[in-house]
C-alpha cells in the first residue's frame, strides 16, 4: 500500500481499506471515500477530512487532534478516540460511537449526531450549537462550559452529566432525561423543559425565572 500516495491525496478511493496505526498526519483527504475503512490507532492530527465519507469506518483509539472533519461519519465508530479541537461543523454524525471520546474545544456546531452514543465524553468548552442530538446517549458526559444555545436534544439521555456552566439558551431540552445532572451556573434563558426528567438535577446558581423548569420538590 503506497501511503505516500493516500497521505498525499493522490489516492482517494480507499473504501474497505486498512490503515491500522498508520501515520496519516496532515493527509489530505479532502472528499475521499472512506467509507468503512480501518483507521484503529491512526494518526490523523490536523488532517483534511472534508467532504470526505467514513460511514461505518472504525476509528477507535485514533488521534484526530484538530482535523478538519466536515464530514460523513454515519455509525462510524469513534471509542476513545481523541477528536479534540477538531473541525465537525454539520458532520454526519448520527448513530456514531462516541463513548469515552475526547472531544474537547472541538466545533461542533449544527451537527447532527441523532442517536449517537456520547456516554462518557469529554466535551468540556465544545461548540454544539444548534446541533441535533435527539435521542442521543450522554449519560455521564462532561459538557462543562459547553455551548449548546438552539441545540435539539429532545429524548436525549443526559443522566449524571456535568454541564456546569454550560450555554443552554433556547435549547430544547423536552422529554430529555437529565436525573442527576449538573447544571451548577449554566444558562437557561428559553430552555424547552416539557417532559424532562429532572430528579436530583443540581441547578445550584442558575437562574431559571426565564425557563420552564418545573423541579421536583423536596422531601
Amino acid at each position: 500500500m503506497d501511503i505516500a500516495a493516500i497521505r498525499s491525496g493522490t489516492h482517494k478511493q480507499l473504501p474497505g481499506v486498512d490503515l491500522e496505526d498508520e501515520n496519516l498526519v496532515q493527509a489530505q483527504l479532502e472528499k475521499a471515500n472512506l467509507a468503512g475503512a480501518t483507521l484503529t490507532g491512526s494518526q490523523l492530527q490536523a488532517a483534511n477530512l472534508r467532504g470526505a465519507c467514513l460511514d461505518g469506518a472504525n476509528c477507535l483509539g485514533a488521534t484526530l487532534v484538530a482535523a478538519d472533519l466536515r464530514a460523513s461519519f454515519l455509525g462510524t465508530n469513534f471509542l476513545r478516540a481523541d477528536l479534540s479541537r477538531s473541525d465537525l461543523r454539520g458532520s454526519n454524525l448520527r448513530g456514531a460511537n462516541l463513548m469515552g471520546a475526547k472531544l474537547t474545544q472541538a466545533t461542533l456546531a449544527a451537527a447532527l449526531l441523532g442517536g449517537a452514543n456520547l456516554t462518557g465524553a469529554n466535551l468540556q468548552g465544545a461548540d454544539l450549537r444548534g446541533a441535533d442530538l435527539r435521542g442521543s446517549n450522554l449519560s455521564s458526559t462532561n459538557l462543562r462550559g459547553a455551548i449548546l444555545a438552539q441545540a435539539d436534544l429532545q429524548g436525549a439521555n443526559l443522566s449524571e452529566a456535568n454541564l456546569e456552566e454550560a450555554d443552554l439558551r433556547g435549547a430544547n431540552l423536552a422529554g430529555a432525561d437529565l436525573t442527576g445532572a449538573n447544571l451548577l451556573c449554566a444558562e437557561l434563558t428559553g430552555v424547552n423543559w416539557a417532559g424532562a426528567a429532572l430528579d436530583r438535577t443540581c441547578v445550584t446558581g442558575t437562574d431559571l425565572a426565564q425557563s420552564s423548569a418545573r423541579l421536583p420538590k423536596e422531601d
